[in-house]
């Protein structure tokens, strides 16, 4: 077993897990979509909501606002606690209300120019520290992931005025809570060609795979097709709508070589993402061991 990292980019981590069963390859997957926590707003206190954005609409889009706070550092919230502690909970307020702006021209018709503070965004809710949350996280930055995130809009007289509480979850529980915009995984391709495919044949089965799988080198003054890599591929099959080629191609998969691509929501690194779910994978298979060593043999 071997664990391989391909590509990492900001919010995007592609491996490949060699040498594993595909149970425990789901399994993985499974954890990362469903077990890992994060934080999101769970409880929102609606003291004033003029918006046309009803209390239940508004208050669903605030939950699925992704939040950047590490879950680590916070506990799970006790089953029927109202309050909230500042072990376990993040208080944010969002409060806004727009006008009219004065110096507006009489002829235009922008919202942009009329009104201000005419759109909602996640970028207007702040952190409210709880108990000495200011100095058990003195260099806390608490706030959702991305700024620019629409919650509502807003015209003249109409305000918004919430208290949220962010508490510790999994997706199993709730969506919001899911680390991951998207976890997948797939068999590594495995393209063999059976025999020597040169000149217009090689120019074909180039075009019939994605770009980069199939190289065409120049030997004694004949084109002659390669598999130059085959982890590109798509598996499209188009190769096999070609009388003259798909004979010529055994398109197969290995079995035990999974690439994995996990993309971040943004509120902890795809890298220790993968790190949690091993833990969390570990730590089930231990309690198994646990439970198996526990049921007395007859």
């Amino acid at each position: 077993f071997r664990v391989d990292v391909i590509r990492e980019e900001e919010g995007t981590l592609e491996f490949d897990m060699v040498g594993i069963d595909a149970a425990i390859a789901n399994a993985f997957r499974r954890i990362l979509l469903a077990e890992v926590p994060t934080m999101a707003v769970e409880k929102v206190f609606v003291y004033n909501n003029t918006s046309i954005v009803q209390d239940e609409i508004l208050a669903h889009r605030l939950g699925l606002i992704p939040i950047r706070a590490d879950p680590r550092l916070f506990e799970y919230r006790n089953q029927g606690d109202e309050e909230g502690t500042e072990i376990d909970t993040l208080q944010f307020q969002l409060k806004i209300k727009c006008s009219r702006n004065p110096r507006a021209a009489k002829e235009s018709s922008d919202p942009n120019e009329l009104y201000f503070n005419h759109k909602v965004y996640s970028k207007h809710m702040t952190w409210v520290p709880l108990g000495n949350q200011t100095d058990l996280f003195p260099d806390a930055d608490f706030r959702p992931v991305h700024d620019d995130i629409l919650i509502a809009l807003l015209r003249p007289g109409q305000e918004i005025d919430v208290l949220m509480h962010c508490v510790k979850g999994i997706g199993k529980d709730h969506a919001k809570f899911s680390p991951v915009a998207t976890a997948s995984y797939r068999l590594l391709p495995d393209i063999t060609l059976l025999q020597p495919v040169e000149d217009e044949a090689a120019e074909m089965l180039q075009k019939c795979f994605s770009p980069g799988v199939i190289e065409i080198q120049n030997i004694k003054g004949r084109k002659v097709a390669r598999v130059a890599n085959a982890r590109l591929d798509t598996f499209s099959r188009e190769v096999f709508r070609h009388e003259g080629l798909k004979n010529l191609v055994r398109l197969a998969r290995v079995r035990n070589h999974y690439i994995f691509s996990v993309e971040s929501t943004g509120i902890l690194p795809p890298d220790v993402l993968v790190s949690e779910a091993i833990k969390i994978l570990m730590g089930k298979c231990q309690r198994f061991l646990n439970e198996l060593d526990s049921v007395p043999m007859e």
